[in-house]
């Protein structure tokens, strides 16, 4: 009984109940235990068809952010500045009319753009947000948007763009059927995915074993995914698509490549790659010439190949080069839109085909500082700080109120100790989000959301890319008190206040839903996913509450040339806006070679690294994710620590062209001579957050080194191979 129910549980309910984690893009189907109406229990669903009864520490632990005694539930309003403000609990109309009242003023007396707005990366995990969130936008107007995408993801969003037609058509690899994997910067182990969405990749991967397959890892580090592989190979921060060329190129040049019919542009493409041999790439990133030879031949002629490049792969100057050369890889070889390859997933809800997002575009609005184009309606957010410190000339759109949703940008984007200053210069702050944290204690108000378990959640965009066609549709556990608010309830009420307040009226899709006695401001997310997926037309909204553990809608399959959105359903190898950052490529080399290879210390590179118990900047004061061995310390080579006299374990000072940080260094053979490596998500305790357990833990922000100044081609931060000097304090 307790495994279907179709609603918010009622108190004291002891039982089972199915539910979702929407802590990371894995979304894992879980079974929670309850006594009394406390969850007592957590664990993975073995009926879930997608994560198949995996669950990572972090699921384990999503009831205690429901009873997280640091998080809010009610409005609050910052009294004073810094350690010494205190939060006064507020009413929720007078909490929204001050947040409209003040927004307003500042957009009549300053502009539209003088708003700025951050988008975190939890709201991509919300139902109520990916229905509700762009009402809320739209009546904004303003054109200083940024979220974590650009500290994230661009790379991957712009080649989809230019090469598939749309941001989101990303092909992922079909793990379940593939007999080759090469991971480049990437780290599933720890992950499960990312911009692949693969629950339960530790068994994934001993399946692909049992058939006879293997996996090969590139990176830096020997990470949880190096560890697991049948071969890894270090490979210098940043010059990966010096490697990855050279392997399209061994393919053009031994008559390895097989694309199909629908595919334009190899003959151009085999003459900008003439430079990139194997030879120059082990040069350039250290991965020996035979080496790059034989994992390209690899890919070509195994049975189903599939290469994936992730995070390291996309937070650095080239991060869109590297993109683009794993997908040349993959279409060169026949392996895309190939069973064992990499395919399109067919969502339940097909947010691509539908255009429920939009397509992309590049440069319709610049950055006011820096004079950098919007990508995909959105400006980087390494430019944040500056278009709220500087005038600039003559001064006008400079960011002077700010709205955060759920995100903590001073630790998760570049030079985060400035940007923390500057938030302290703004006219009005807002956040939407449960916590006082190290971004939010700036706030002059914060407006907190319910919780996962509080809410109903479909993935609306993670089913889009994963492993498996699958949908599920998952009610609240528990229900709400009335001075509680969901994130679409807080959307909607403000987009309301805000248009009254600037006289604009409502838009043509809005007066549509109203004949029809609808609103996107007051129907429900469920309401409004049930009008969606009849449109997909491959489940309803009936089956998915008749089936909480969520319907099996098959494996991957071929989707090409019919699923791309390019005109004539063609395949550009050699799309301009990327070959012509090829010259921005070779200009890189050539410096670096004026200078001789040297850096700050030797050419010391500092990466990041992401720990299955670390949930980017949050849950941090989870009890039970930060107990154990310290994930903290910056990872170094012995023969590093030996060449500057420094001990295993001791205290050294950090610095980068931009920071400073001080933190314990460990020696480990597992980073790459030459490389250092920080976690991300640390740096908690400054003046004013309140929450207990992560105010005390150890450790520093890896972003208060990195440098805003470098950008990829799309917009996208520069996080990995930053230079830096290390030296005992």
């Amino acid at each position: 009984m307790g495994l279907i129910a179709r609603g918010p549980l009622p108190p004291g309910y002891t039982g089972t109940r199915l539910a979702a984690c929407n802590l990371c893009e894995a979304i894992c189907g879980l079974e929670l235990t309850l006594t009394d109406g406390e969850v007592t229990g957590v664990r993975g669903n073995p009926d879930d068809p997608l994560s198949r009864g995996h669950v990572c520490p972090k699921g384990v632990a999503i009831a205690d952010v429901y009873t997280d005694p640091d998080r809010l539930t009610r409005p609050v309003r910052r009294v004073g500045e810094g350690a010494e403000a205190t939060w006064e609990e507020m009413e929720w109309d007078d909490a929204l009319d001050l947040v409209a009242d003040r927004l307003a003023d500042v957009a009549r007396e300053h502009g539209r753009d003088a708003v700025g707005l951050y988008l975190g990366n939890p709201t991509a995990h919300s139902l109520g947000s990916a229905t509700h969130g762009t009402a809320l936008w739209r009546a904004l107007r303003t054109k200083n948007r940024f979220s974590a995408s650009s500290v994230d993801q661009f790379p991957h969003q712009y080649v989809a763009w230019q090469m598939f037609g749309h941001q989101l058509l990303i092909p992922v690899p079909d793990l379940d059927r593939t007999s080759y994997l090469l991971v480049v910067g990437g780290n599933p182990m720890a992950s499960n995915g990312s911009l692949m969405t693969a629950p339960a990749f530790p068994q994934r991967l001993r399946d692909l074993r049992a058939r006879g397959g293997r996996m090969v890892v590139l990176d830096p580090r020997r990470t949880e995914t190096a560890a697991a592989a049948d071969e890894h190979h270090f490979v210098r921060p940043g010059t990966d698509a010096w490697l990855l060329l050279a392997m399209v190129r061994v393919l053009l040049a031994e008559g390895l490549a097989t694309p199909a019919a629908y595919v334009d542009g190899v003959e151009r493409l085999r003459e900008l790659v003439e430079p990139f041999t194997p030879q120059l790439a082990e040069r350039v990133s250290g991965v020996p010439a035979d080496v790059v030879e034989r994992l390209a031949r690899e890919v070509a002629t195994a049975d189903g190949a599939a290469v994936y490049g992730r995070l390291g792969v996309s937070t650095q100057e080239f991060g869109s080069i590297c993109q683009w050369a794993v997908q040349l890889l993959n279409i060169l070889t026949g392996n895309l839109d190939r069973e064992g390859g990499t395919l399109f997933p067919e969502p339940a809800v097909d947010v691509v085909g539908r255009r429920v997002i939009g397509p992309g575009h590049l440069g319709k609005w610049r950055s006011r500082v820096r004079d950098l184009p919007e990508f995909a309606g959105e400006l980087p957010v390494s430019v944040l700080r500056e278009e709220i410190e500087e005038a600039g000339d003559p001064g006008t759109g400079r960011i002077r109120a700010l709205v955060t949703n759920a995100g903590n940008p001073v630790l998760s984007t570049p030079d985060g100790a400035r940007l923390d200053e500057a938030l302290t210069t703004l006219d009005f702050m807002v956040s939407i989000d449960i916590y006082v944290n190290e971004t939010t204690r700036h706030a002059d108000v914060i407006l907190p959301p319910t919780t996962a378990l509080e809410r109903d959640q479909y993935d609306l965009v993670f089913h889009n890319l994963a492993v498996r066609n699958t949908a599920r549709y998952t009610p609240p556990v528990f229900g709400i008190g009335k001075h509680q608010r969901h994130d679409w309830q807080i959307y909607g009420a403000l987009a309301a206040r805000l248009a009254e307040r600037l006289g604009r009226p409502a838009g043509r899709r809005e007066k549509l839903l109203g004949r029809l006695g609808l609103t996107r401001l007051t129907a429900s997310p469920a309401a409004l996913l049930t009008g969606l997926l009849l449109t997909g037309r491959r489940t309803t909204m009936l089956q998915l509450r008749a089936h909480p553990e969520g319907v099996d809608l098959g494996p991957l399959r071929p989707t090409l040339p019919g699923r791309l959105q390019t005109p004539g359903k063609r395949i550009d190898l050699v799309p301009e806006l990327l070959v012509a950052d090829l010259d921005r490529l070779h200009a890189w080399l050539a410096a670096r070679d004026d200078a001789a290879g040297s850096g700050p210390d030797g050419g010391l590179l500092l990466i990041g690294r992401r720990h299955q118990r670390d949930n980017n900047s949050w849950m941090h004061n989870t009890t039970r994710l930060t107990r154990g061995r310290a994930r903290h310390h910056l990872l170094m080579h012995p023969d590093d620590l030996a060449a500057r006299g420094l001990a295993d374990g001791s205290r050294v000072a950090v610095t980068s062209r931009v920071g400073r940080v001080e933190v314990e260094v460990s020696a480990t053979p597992d980073v790459m001579p030459g490389v250092v490596s920080l976690p991300h998500g640390y740096g908690h305790g400054r003046p004013g957050s309140r929450m207990r357990h992560a105010d005390e833990l150890p450790g520093v922000s890896i972003n208060d080194l990195t440098d805003p100044g470098p950008l990829d081609v799309s917009g996208n931060a520069v996080l990995n191979g930053v230079p830096v000097t290390v030296a005992a304090v």
